[in-house]
């Protein structure tokens, strides 16, 4: 279970909000799923809680997770590819980036982009005919999970034939949702219904997460197990002083309020992953109403000068990694004088308490902030855009146009103290790309000394998005778009892939410019990374 490195006494602020909590009686009342801890109405906070009950609900169901699982294994598949976005996928990333595959399960792939260089990438990985495709949706009506499903049915079909297609899909959606109703019509292979108390980014624990690491053949049991020793750390009877969630939760609640609100997520190499779960967790339910804690993963290491007075950091140490050089910068930052929080897990499966950790923190943070952690009210706005910018090419045959400043240096010469650069990249992940956002970052870190993010479209509408735009208004957006080397069709749809991931851009585009947002474009007509890599070498 994960040990903290400091006590109460090195932070007597936080002291002092714990005895907040205390006299409020917040945990408990987050355990009688009270809703005026956040708000005064119900909506969208009582029928969101039942993250707090998946550890127990959760444990029950690993049997029949374990047998589905050798009844895949047993029909042959080799893959499973995971269809889905926001909280119906990243949880289950971080499962499979930390674990991989055990021998003999079928590898996982996950496909949360629509981007057709993408999509095209997975599809030339997998054979159809022996590949289980996770349909994951909350709703049951993601325009991106339903979108791939319509693809790779019909690569199915073409495969195995139109009447054994079905069976090479699994649904894990709400029961009720059109995601069930199709499931049942299309013949799926199974339904998994998820709780319909549960948000999607408090999902990981649950249906969501655990089919597709029982599927690779995870330990799913430890997982949970460990989960539910944080849940009893946390439980209502807890000294609140002693209570992990509610530490961890007054930590980040107060210095957001004090200005130290870039959380800036340290790891070790081996569990690396876990940023992308944390980064949609504290993102999406925190940023909102012009407040917000921006979850700052994956920045690479500066000198400590080049940190600003808005940083808070949180050290997540896997015992036994090779955490060497780690130890060294993290050392060398606290020595400057910044705040750094270590917690310790003993092993991999400690994720699990992790989970659990940072959901009971980010509810109790929340609370200290004022806001709703589990609805998205600026969610909708980039769907609505992008529906927009389909139908106008619908009606005329072309995207609408776009003048915005392409330019890098005017973006950044707006930084002012306490901003930080998001790099929204809708492109497909690439090692050189990923390279130069990282000399990028570095140079903006070191010249101008903001926080800098950095995500892939349209991954982050269903993350970092909702921070975007209805958190502070703190962000330089720099939109990075490319050429498209594959034209691929949607069946059933009179658009391709190319056109849904430029309309998305677009409408993500233009959802923050109506927010007054400070945001430019820079498009790689190449379709490469080598434009960008120039671009940010010729930057100083």
């Amino acid at each position: 279970m994960a040990n903290r490195e400091i006590t109460m006494t090195d932070f007597p602020v936080v002291d002092k909000t714990l005895d907040d909590l205390k006299q409020k009686d917040v945990v408990a009342r987050i355990w009688r799923k009270d809703h005026t801890v956040w708000q005064p109405e119900p909506k969208e906070v009582t029928n969101r809680l039942g993250w707090l009950t998946l550890p127990e609900f959760m444990k029950e169901k690993v049997p029949e997770l374990i047998s589905f699982a050798g009844e895949v294994c047993d029909a042959g598949y080799r893959h499973v590819v995971l269809l889905g976005m926001g909280g119906a996928s990243l949880g289950a990333e971080v499962l499979y980036q930390t674990f991989g595959s055990a021998r003999g399960y079928p590898e996982f792939k996950l496909l949360d982009s629509t981007v057709p260089d993408w999509v095209a990438a997975v599809a030339e990985a997998i054979d159809p005919a022996h590949t289980i495709f996770l349909v994951s949706s909350k709703s049951g009506g993601t325009i991106e999970t339903l979108t791939f499903y319509r693809y790779f049915r019909g690569l199915v079909e073409q495969s195995v034939g139109k009447e054994r297609a079905g069976q090479n899909f699994v649904a894990i959606t709400d029961a009720g949702s059109s995601l069930a109703g199709l499931a049942e019509e299309a013949g799926f292979r199974r339904a998994f219904l998820n709780p319909e108390d549960v948000g999607g980014r408090y999902s990981v624990l649950s249906y969501f997460g655990l089919v597709p690491a029982a599927l690779i053949g995870i330990d799913i049991m430890s997982i949970i197990e460990r989960a539910g020793e944080m849940r009893r750390q946390c439980a209502a009877d807890a000294p609140v002083q002693e209570n992990p969630g509610a530490w961890l939760g007054a930590f980040i609640g107060t210095f957001a309020r004090q200005g130290r609100d870039k959380l800036t997520l340290i790891t070790s190499p081996s569990i690396g992953s876990f940023g992308l779960w944390l980064e949609q967790l504290i993102a999406e339910s925190t940023g909102k109403e012009g407040t917000g804690v921006i979850p700052v993963v994956g920045e690479p290491f500066v000198a400590p000068e080049n940190y600003g007075d808005d940083r808070l950091f949180m050290y997540l140490r896997l015992k036994d990694d090779d955490n060497e050089d780690i130890d060294r910068a993290v050392g060398r930052i606290k020595s400057s004088g910044q705040n750094v929080i270590t917690l310790e897990l003993k092993d991999r499966h400690d994720i699990g308490a992790e989970f659990f950790h940072w959901e009971f923190a980010t509810a109790v943070a929340g609370s200290i902030l004022g806001i709703n952690p589990f609805d998205q009210p600026n969610v909708q706005a980039a769907k609505d855009a992008t529906s927009r910018v389909l139908q106008e090419f619908q009606n005329s045959g072309r995207l609408p146009p776009l003048e915005i400043s392409d330019s890098l240096d005017e973006l950044l010469s707006e930084a002012n103290r306490g901003d930080y650069l998001a790099v929204m990249a809708y492109t497909r992940q690439m090692p050189e790309l990923e390279k130069a956002c990282a000399e990028l970052r570095r140079k903006v870190m070191e010249k101008h000394h903001i926080a800098t993010t950095a995500g892939y479209g349209p991954r982050l509408l269903h993350s970092t998005g909702q921070l975007h735009k209805g958190g502070p208004n703190t962000g330089l957006f720099l939109q990075v778009t490319t050429a498209h080397k594959h034209k691929i069709p949607i069946p059933g749809v009179p658009y391709t892939f190319n056109i849904l991931a430029d309309a998305q851009a677009l409408g993500d585009l233009q959802t923050l410019r109506s927010l007054k947002r400070r945001v430019v474009r820079i498009n790689l007509d190449s379709g490469d990374a080598a434009t960008f890599a120039r671009i940010v070498s010729s930057f100083t």
